[in-house]
């Protein structure tokens, strides 16, 4: 009894949060550095390798941004995460709605953002769309619809804009990999963490 209650005191006094940190800063830090990078959009179907397969280094598209920062930050590979999950769980993914596909296909499956939302609601944390800043942390993934019913994704940054008081967000809408205050531009359609190691 006497342990748990030092146990208790100590977990009080000194909670522990460093690692989950670590790993959304590292996560924070890699979206960043893809900002540096010349990256045209493009969204053209790409035959890669698998596993840890990407496309051409100067190409990407907004899920880019998403799948380079994890593989740089966390050694993350979600086109082998979100292949196999499809594989096993083909009818949770909306691959036969919405691109009438019959199977998983490695090449491009984990560069849809419908998909990632499947795998990070499955395998993340999936918080409640709310329109307060506060509520959206360094590390968070976030989707959006834009025009023209256009699925978005980004991350958010340590980063806040002085004027709006929005965290900024790393993602590309076209223009390659940018920092920008665009948040609450668009309807949010998704807010997830996910930090697996």
């Amino acid at each position: 009894m006497k342990f748990i209650k030092v146990l208790l005191i100590l977990v009080t006094c000194f909670p522990f949060t460093g690692y989950a940190n670590t790993q959304a800063d590292d996560l924070v830090a890699a979206a960043l550095e893809r900002t540096e990078h010349l990256v045209f959009y493009n969204g053209a179907y790409f035959s890669i390798d698998y596993p840890n397969g990407d496309v051409p280094s100067k190409f990407g598209v907004c899920t880019d941004v998403i799948i380079r920062s994890y593989r740089a930050s966390l050694n993350v590979d979600l086109q082998a995460l979100v292949h196999q999950d499809m594989i096993n769980n083909f009818e949770l993914y909306p691959s036969k709605r919405l691109w009438n596909l019959s199977k998983p296909d490695s090449n491009i499956d984990h560069r849809r953002v419908p998909n990632l939302q499947v795998f990070f609601n499955r395998f993340g944390e999936s918080f409640e769309v709310t329109s307060l800043a506060a509520d959206y942390q360094p590390g968070d993934i976030v989707t959006w619809m834009l025009r023209g019913n256009a699925p978005h994704i980004g991350i958010v940054s340590d980063q806040v804009d002085k004027r709006s008081g929005n965290p900024l967000i790393v993602h590309n809408i076209g223009w390659g990999p940018k920092l920008d205050d665009m948040l609450f531009d668009y309807p949010i359609t998704g807010h997830y963490r996910y930090l697996p190691n």
